[in-house]
């Protein structure tokens, strides 16, 4: 997996944040989160009293492991924060569930949110709640693409507009087995 751009680390992470919470019933704590974005490709630099630093050739995160709370910020090597995320986990005890968001940290540049559906998991039960469009990323000379399991994408398909981008919310062309987006520039792959 190659890590241009922050939301190139954040989609996987949260994805993989999501899926433990499944079957722990919990947010990783620190040494878990270690784990998942060493899994991820990123190199752990620095460690100190409730803040960790990871880098890769283009990416830094910061996070910030708290109990019930976990923020990673994901910004560019560049420091170019036009582009930046933060991958925000929480138990959510109104809703009674465990929430993921991708949340961009400049409203300006993606008015709003990027796209992708938080990830919603009941916390009695861990089943998942809402419709999250998430997966990992490949690149091949057709561009680089999110790639989601079949599961995913009839999900997806079900419970939203698989028109719309879940990278940017941009609108997407589907040929075949595979979307376009004219707005972000990812595609999307749906694989068995």
């Amino acid at each position: 997996m190659r890590l241009y751009e922050p939301v190139t680390l954040a989609i996987p992470l949260a994805k993989g944040i999501g899926e433990f919470i499944m079957r722990e019933g919990r947010l990783p704590d620190g040494d878990e989160l270690r784990e998942m974005l060493k899994s991820l490709g990123m190199e752990e630099s620095c460690l100190d009293r409730g803040l960790a630093l990871y880098r890769s050739r283009f990416l830094i995160a910061l996070a910030f492991p708290r109990g019930e709370t976990l923020v990673v910020d994901v910004i560019s090597s560049s420091g170019e924060l036009s582009d930046a995320l933060e991958v925000v986990a929480y138990r959510d005890r109104k809703l009674e569930a465990f929430v993921v968001e991708i949340l961009p940290t400049n409203d300006l540049e993606y008015e709003g949110n990027i796209g992708v559906e938080p990830i919603i998991i009941d916390e009695k039960t861990l089943e998942l709640e809402s419709s999250p469009v998430l997966g990992h990323f490949e690149e091949d000379e057709e561009g680089l693409f999110l790639v989601i399991y079949r599961e995913t994408y009839e999900r997806w398909k079900s419970g939203g507009d698989v028109h719309t981008c879940p990278v940017c919310g941009g609108e997407l062309v589907w040929k075949g087995e595979k979307a376009y987006c004219q707005d972000c520039g990812y595609g999307v792959r749906v694989k068995d």
